[in-house]
């Protein structure tokens, strides 16, 4: 939902990523990301190549990947199983040794926690009806002990791509490749899994039905409890992105955040 930090220049076998922004290491976090999976997970992202400055901004010169973006359409039954190994690629292969030595990603658990608790304690809304329910329901739940137990750095770590649009995994016959590790870094499992299906691009175009991906993961009783949690989290997240003067209210269909509202309101019932 942010202004894009980068251009690319894509060509047929390489593609150089251009930074507009690079204020939170971006760059960095980047060639890491890459670097760390060519090592440990080959071909789940692209080989990093080089690493240069064009005109005072930093650039990332990685390989191409074949495929193409998941979510113009409703995710197939073969697709689901790629996204599912391919998060589990992601997820289990840098050694506990690499991950401590990662900053947290970009928009951790607890960084979510805090600004929308900040945002709703100074946020007068202006709308009503499902919309305002959600929102008086969301302020609730962020102010309680689940949602701080959400933000206390407990979980085991994973490195994480730590952006859940689908556009960011790639899609061809041989599986799922994943792209764009400008906000990487370490955070949690099921952190990473609520990201991706509470996204408005993977459940509100209809690409994907959550419980399709959920049941293909090999989760335990506590993971699930706290993607439970953090799908929460992240349904208040996008409710917020959605309200008037925010954002995505006009880069979304209309009576979109009703839609967000409702869905909030589902999951925390």
């Amino acid at each position: 939902m942010a202004r894009s930090t980068h251009d690319l220049d894509i060509g047929p076998a390489r593609v150089v990523k251009r930074f507009r922004s690079w204020d939170r290491g971006e760059p960095d976090r980047e060639w890491r990301g890459l670097t760390l999976l060519q090592t440990y997970a080959p071909g789940l992202a692209p080989e990093p190549i080089e690493r240069r400055t064009e005109d005072g901004r930093p650039a990332v010169v990685m390989s191409r990947l074949t495929g193409e973006p998941l979510g113009g359409g409703r995710l197939s039954e073969r697709q689901l199983d790629g996204l599912a190994g391919a998060l589990e690629t992601l997820h289990t292969r840098v050694p506990r040794q690499q991950l401590d030595e990662l900053p947290p990603r970009i928009s951790s658990a607890s960084d979510e926690v805090g600004w929308l608790r900040d945002y709703v304690g100074e946020t007068t809304l202006t709308v009503n009806g499902v919309v305002a329910m959600a929102f008086a329901a969301g302020a609730d739940w962020i102010s309680s002990d689940e949602a701080t137990r959400l933000a206390e750095p407990t979980a085991p770590k994973v490195f994480a791509l730590a952006d859940g649009n689908l556009a960011n995994v790639l899609w061809d016959d041989d599986g799922c490749g994943l792209v764009d590790f400008e906000d990487s870094g370490v955070s949690d499992h099921a952190y990473e899994i609520a990201d991706l299906v509470e996204h408005i691009e993977s459940w509100l175009t209809g690409a994907m039905d959550a419980d399709a991906l959920l049941g293909r993961l090999d989760l335990d009783a506590e993971t699930g409890r706290r993607i439970r949690t953090a799908r929460r989290m992240f349904a208040l997240h996008w409710l917020v992105m959605l309200l008037p003067g925010n954002p995505g209210h006009l880069r979304n269909p209309p009576g979109s955040v009703d839609r967000q509202a409702q869905r909030l309101l589902d999951l925390l019932g």
